[in-house]
């Protein structure tokens, strides 16, 4: 997801984005784990996209 697309959401939305990612994420290590997953470049950019959502979110946060 984009920045701009993040920047539009509110706290709690952003919130669910992140629980989402992460959920993404372990699933992403798991397949890892179990020798399935063929593209390793996604477990970078999921772990990626949480670290740009907690920081829009801590933006938010603070803002309030």
């Amino acid at each position: 997801m984009k920045t701009a697309e993040l920047r539009q959401k509110d706290v709690a939305g952003l919130q669910t984005e992140v629980k989402e990612l992460q959920k993404a994420h372990f699933n992403l290590r798991m397949q890892k784990a179990t020798q399935q997953l063929g593209n390793t470049a996604t477990l970078r950019s999921t772990r990626r996209a949480i670290a740009r959502a907690k920081t829009i979110l801590a933006e938010k946060q603070a803002t309030k």
